[in-house]
């Protein structure tokens, strides 16, 4: 994405960037605790309930790949306030779905309209900071996305157990139109834009990146490494209350902990990264991952699977992820610079 230049930079609050990139990934795990809940009030099963995490997923995947040429084009401020208008429509639409297949679509056009703030937030960072300021800045928002999952399976959990699930929504909601008057009226256009839109040279930059085997290797290996961890999330409310009998809370504290190694073996990555090659760095995290879903598999079948041996094999398998996203990120960048 094109810089502005100094001359056009204007002050954004700092305050205001960070809400921009926490409302979609609190959407993301604020529910999770509740899916067993919400399945129960709309008559749904567990797989139904775990579709709208699924679907949540593809549509943060799907979303970043358009906003970020159409913000180019015809600039950040009015992408994210679409996004932003889209994000709170859509957890309306969530708080008063009647089924379960009205929530999963909710949950979609949640996720396209939150992931503006995770694809733009940043790019603004870099619009509006000098070279001596956006070390910090970007580097607060990254810690922002690592300590908001980290917390908001616990506040999911509390507010399940007030309120109800349907009140996360709520929240939520009531978060997206905070933000979405705080950009309305705090944020100006901070880019370029061109006001035009070449999708045929976007639609050759993908052809030429998918047509790269290295970079579809490494695209799809540090992505399965990322994912993998999702497909749990989903199914965890599931397995930690109805198979091995905790609470609420105790589920929103249990993946609070996964996301915290999550967010360990980013900060070990950062560090390795300068010793290890980066090669080294993805084949063991990949193996610890490994080595981890062997052993949860095996205590399953044997049936002797408890929360202390599934909180340990799953955070050790989070920190090897952790490891390998950072790399494996790194390393696609440097496949095609250009």
């Amino acid at each position: 994405m094109p810089h502005a230049s100094p001359s056009s930079q204007r002050h954004v609050p700092l305050w205001l960037l960070v809400m921009v990139t926490l409302a979609g990934t609190l959407a993301m795990h604020m529910f999770i605790p509740a899916l067993p809940d919400a399945a129960r009030h709309l008559g749904s099963s567990s797989g139904q309930m775990q579709q709208t995490i699924t679907v949540y997923i593809l549509g943060l995947a799907l979303g970043q790949l358009v906003y970020g040429p159409l913000s180019d084009s015809l600039g950040r401020r009015p992408m994210l306030l679409a996004g932003l208008v889209l994000y709170t429509l859509a957890s309306t639409a969530a708080l008063l779905a009647p089924s379960a297949g009205a929530l999963i679509g909710a949950r979609l056009f949640q996720a396209l309209g939150g992931c503006a703030g995770l694809a733009l937030g940043r790019a603004i960072a870099r619009d509006t900071s000098t070279p001596e300021t956006a070390v910090g800045t970007l580097a607060l928002l990254n810690l922002m996305m690592m300590v908001g999952p980290g917390i908001a399976p616990s506040i999911g959990s509390a507010i399940d157990s007030l309120l109800g699930w349907r009140a996360i929504f709520g929240l939520l909601c009531l978060f997206g139109l905070c933000t979405l008057i705080g950009v309305w009226r705090l944020l100006p256009e901070t880019g370029r834009p061109t006001g035009q839109l070449n999708w045929r040279t976007v639609q050759g930059d993908y052809r030429t990146l998918l047509g790269t085997p290295q970079f579809v290797g490494l695209a799809i290996g540090g992505g399965c490494a990322t994912t993998g961890l999702y497909a749990f999330i989903a199914a965890a409310p599931f397995i930690f209350m109805d198979q091995l009998h905790a609470s609420k809370q105790q589920v929103g504290l249990y993946l609070g902990i996964l996301m915290a190694g999550m967010a360990v073996g980013n900060a070990m990555a950062r560090q390795l990264i300068r010793r290890w090659p980066l090669e080294k760095l993805m084949l063991g995290g990949n193996l610890l991952g490994l080595f981890c879903a062997a052993a949860l598999l095996l205590l399953t079948l044997i049936g002797q699977l408890s929360v202390p041996a599934l909180l340990v094999l799953m955070t050790t398998y989070t920190l090897g992820a952790g490891l390998v996203s950072p790399a494996a990120l790194t390393r696609a960048l440097g496949v095609h610079p250009d």
